[in-house]
Protein backbone atom coordinates (compact mmCIF):
# COMPACT_ATOMS: atom_id res chain seq x y z
CA UNK A 1 0.00 0.00 0.00
CA UNK A 2 1.28 3.59 -1.05
CA UNK A 3 0.83 6.54 1.35
CA UNK A 4 1.16 10.34 0.84
CA UNK A 5 3.83 11.67 3.19
CA UNK A 6 2.98 15.22 3.98
CA UNK A 7 5.08 16.93 6.77
CA UNK A 8 7.19 13.74 7.54
CA UNK A 9 3.74 12.01 8.37
CA UNK A 10 2.23 9.22 6.18
CA UNK A 11 -1.12 9.91 5.11
CA UNK A 12 -3.70 7.34 3.71
CA UNK A 13 -5.96 9.51 0.83
CA UNK A 14 -9.48 8.67 0.10
CA UNK A 15 -8.08 7.31 -3.81
CA UNK A 16 -5.54 5.34 -1.69
CA UNK A 17 -7.95 3.96 0.44
CA UNK A 18 -10.15 2.83 -2.67
CA UNK A 19 -7.65 0.84 -4.31
CA UNK A 20 -6.64 -0.57 -1.08
CA UNK A 21 -10.22 -1.80 -1.00
CA UNK A 22 -10.31 -2.56 -4.66
CA UNK A 23 -7.04 -5.13 -4.08
CA UNK A 24 -8.19 -6.88 -0.97
CA UNK A 25 -11.75 -7.06 -1.84
CA UNK A 26 -11.85 -7.91 -5.51
CA UNK A 27 -14.42 -5.06 -5.90
CA UNK A 28 -13.96 -3.11 -9.22
CA UNK A 29 -12.55 0.67 -7.97
CA UNK A 30 -16.19 2.07 -8.95
CA UNK A 31 -17.78 -0.50 -6.71
CA UNK A 32 -15.28 -0.24 -3.84
CA UNK A 33 -15.61 3.67 -3.94
CA UNK A 34 -19.42 3.08 -3.39
CA UNK A 35 -18.79 0.72 -0.85
CA UNK A 36 -16.59 3.32 0.97
CA UNK A 37 -19.20 6.37 0.38
CA UNK A 38 -22.16 4.11 1.46
CA UNK A 39 -19.93 3.32 4.55
CA UNK A 40 -19.06 6.70 5.62
CA UNK A 41 -22.67 7.63 4.81
CA UNK A 42 -23.93 5.50 7.22
CA UNK A 43 -22.13 6.07 9.97
CA UNK A 44 -22.81 9.93 9.79
CA UNK A 45 -26.18 9.64 9.71
CA UNK A 46 -26.36 7.12 12.05
CA UNK A 47 -24.11 9.79 14.31
CA UNK A 48 -25.24 12.69 13.45
CA UNK A 49 -28.95 10.93 14.35
CA UNK A 50 -27.95 10.37 17.60
CA UNK A 51 -27.36 6.71 17.36
CA UNK A 52 -24.09 5.06 18.92
CA UNK A 53 -21.72 2.99 15.41
CA UNK A 54 -20.18 -0.15 17.27
CA UNK A 55 -17.59 -1.72 15.22
CA UNK A 56 -16.52 -4.97 17.54
CA UNK A 57 -12.71 -4.81 17.37
CA UNK A 58 -11.97 -1.78 15.46
CA UNK A 59 -14.00 1.23 17.12
CA UNK A 60 -17.14 2.70 18.04
CA UNK A 61 -18.51 6.40 16.72
CA UNK A 62 -20.39 8.51 19.33
CA UNK A 63 -22.16 11.47 19.06
CA UNK A 64 -21.53 14.16 22.11
CA UNK A 65 -22.31 17.70 23.06
CA UNK A 66 -20.08 20.62 24.45
CA UNK A 67 -21.89 23.02 27.12
CA UNK A 68 -21.51 26.66 26.52
CA UNK A 69 -18.36 28.04 28.05
CA UNK A 70 -16.11 31.26 28.28
CA UNK A 71 -12.67 30.66 26.57
CA UNK A 72 -10.43 33.92 25.47
CA UNK A 73 -9.02 34.95 22.45
CA UNK A 74 -5.45 34.29 22.35
CA UNK A 75 -4.65 38.04 20.38
CA UNK A 76 -6.26 39.70 23.30
CA UNK A 77 -6.48 37.77 26.45
CA UNK A 78 -10.38 39.22 26.71
CA UNK A 79 -13.37 36.64 27.34
CA UNK A 80 -14.94 34.53 24.42
CA UNK A 81 -18.42 33.08 24.69
CA UNK A 82 -18.27 29.85 23.09
CA UNK A 83 -21.75 28.42 22.27
CA UNK A 84 -22.67 24.57 22.95
CA UNK A 85 -22.20 22.37 19.79
CA UNK A 86 -22.31 18.23 18.99
CA UNK A 87 -19.50 16.78 17.80
CA UNK A 88 -18.82 12.94 17.42
CA UNK A 89 -15.70 10.75 19.08
CA UNK A 90 -14.53 8.03 17.59
CA UNK A 91 -12.58 5.18 20.54
CA UNK A 92 -10.44 2.36 19.31
CA UNK A 93 -11.49 -1.40 19.47
CA UNK A 94 -9.15 -3.34 21.49
CA UNK A 95 -8.05 -5.76 18.15
CA UNK A 96 -7.10 -1.94 16.61
CA UNK A 97 -5.14 -0.59 19.78
CA UNK A 98 -3.53 -3.84 19.93
CA UNK A 99 -2.40 -3.64 15.58
CA UNK A 100 -1.33 -0.12 16.63
CA UNK A 101 0.77 -0.79 19.40
CA UNK A 102 2.50 -3.70 18.02
CA UNK A 103 0.95 -6.01 20.54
Amino acid sequence: MRYTHNNSEAVLNKAELVDAMHARSGLSKSDAEKALNAFIDSIQGAVAGGDRVTLPGFGSFTPTERKARTGRNPRTGEPVQIPAGKSARFSVGTKFKAQVSGK
